[in-house]
């Protein structure tokens, strides 16, 4: 019976005040990992519904979900361990390393998967608009993660890592619901510039493509080396952009053909000096 009383007052004074010390800890820590589970649970739905009300390419939406609540759990969970008395330093040290590493194994991957979720964010252009950009332009035909797949006019297939499009320089032709037309065209320095003009702008005018407001314009751009060269300068909707500039050349070429308007070529003129020398040419720019 001694024994016994023995053994419970040891056990009273060595392991209740541990279990009372560990035990208050096992149970906060038990506490804050499930609040925190379920806090990571609705923190990463209400990020996947802020990407579908921005209207995220949907692709995205599962991917960034998942690394999301991956990262905030593996904290929770080194958070909690360090509640209870486990040491974290060797923890944070091993994923701190295994980050690097990774990181300098596949630093061009990350940068062009940073580079994917940037544009899949901020949407500096979207599927089907023409773009314009590390030296290539053509329509977009897919935005993925680590590269964007454009194709040119001539039906060729671009890859363009996201890392460098992201980086660089963008020119979205596809954008904006309008875009202005240069058409240029050089006459003779002997021809009516008034007649010109009014020729070119009862094209523009005439054109149901052409838009009124802003209305179309001619100006004298600059007076070259043989020809005085015009810029009728008018505003059309996107779409009708290439199809307005190539029939409007043309139609314009036929009304200054009609009206005796020259649009002048290159010429060469040649220069006798003495009697039987040589001859020698110069070329005069059109």
């Amino acid at each position: 019976m001694d024994d016994i009383n023995l053994t419970l007052n040891t056990l009273q004074e060595t392991w209740l005040p541990l279990a009372m010390q560990y035990g208050a800890r096992v149970l906060l820590a038990l506490i804050t990992l499930f609040i925190g589970w379920w806090l990571v649970g609705k923190l990463t739905q209400g990020v996947l519904g802020l990407l579908q009300r921005r209207k995220v390419e949907p692709t995205l939406h599962g991917f960034l979900g998942s690394l999301l609540g991956v990262v905030l759990k593996v904290l929770l969970l080194v958070s909690v361990a360090g509640m209870i008395g486990v040491e974290t330093t060797s923890f944070i040290a091993v994923i701190g390393a295994a980050g690097l590493a990774i990181g300098l194994a596949l630093q061009g991957s990350l940068a062009n998967f940073a580079g994917g979720v940037l544009i899949l964010l901020f949407r500096p252009f979207r599927v089907g608009e023409y773009i314009e950009a590390q030296g290539v332009a053509g329509t977009v035909d897919q935005i993925q993660i680590f590269h964007t797949v454009l194709k040119t006019p001539d039906n060729k297939t671009v890859v363009v890592p996201n890392g460098s499009l992201s980086n660089g320089s963008i020119v979205n032709f596809s954008r904006q619901a309008t875009r202005r037309v240069d058409l240029n065209i050089g006459i003779d320095y002997g021809d009516d510039v008034k007649a010109a003009r009014a020729i070119l702008l009862e094209l523009a005018e005439n054109d149901a493509r052409v838009l009124k407001d802003p209305a179309p314009v001619v100006w004298l751009a600059s007076l070259g080396d043989s020809s005085v060269n015009l810029s009728l300068r008018m505003w059309t909707s996107t779409a009708d952009f290439w199809p307005t500039f190539f029939e409007l050349q043309e139609k314009a070429k036929e009304r200054f053909d009609a009206a005796g308007i020259t649009i002048p070529f290159p010429q060469r003129t040649v220069h006798l000096v003495g009697n039987g020398a040589t001859p020698t040419a110069t070329a005069d720019a059109a």
